[in-house]
């Protein structure tokens, strides 16, 4: 039991390393003006695409650690579990806020953290996290021989 923990865990920090780092390159790459619709908070459909895949490899990455740490795929699955339920948490706020209305305009140039905070995404990109977190991971764990 405490190996499949432990395997949750590592799978988990590999999806959200490999997320940060891969948002981050894509940051640096389109800037904010590539990220968002002209003059505004929204993100582009470009940007929605990346995020979208770099949650599959992540997740793929992930799934694989993690069967690998517990050396049973079903690691895969306990790890599914558990990005679905913290993804579905995560997107309630998403879902339940109301439009911002004290965002102000947003200037051409802005640091990665403060888009990371004001950034709007629309709310089914929020809800399809984590059935993207939660099938990858399966795939990954499956793609590892035990």
């Amino acid at each position: 039991m405490g190996r499949k923990i432990g395997s949750v865990v590592a799978g988990y920090v590999t999806m959200f390393a490999g997320v940060f780092l891969l948002m981050t390159l894509f940051w640096y790459l389109l800037g904010a003006n590539g990220a968002f619709r002209p003059g505004s908070w929204d993100v582009t459909g470009t940007w929605i695409a990346l995020l979208l895949g770099a949650g599959v490899v992540a997740a793929i990455a992930g799934g694989y650690v993690a069967a690998a740490v517990a050396r049973d795929a079903s690691a895969g699955t306990w790890l599914a579990g558990f990005v679905f339920v913290l993804g579905i948490a995560m997107a309630i706020p998403v879902l339940t806020a109301g439009a911002p209305t004290d965002l102000g305009p947003r200037p051409d140039q802005l640091p990665m953290f403060d888009a990371m905070s004001k950034g709007q995404q629309p709310a089914w990109s929020a809800l399809l996290n984590p059935v993207i977190g939660a099938l990858g991971a399966i795939f990954g764990a499956r793609l590892r021989r035990t």
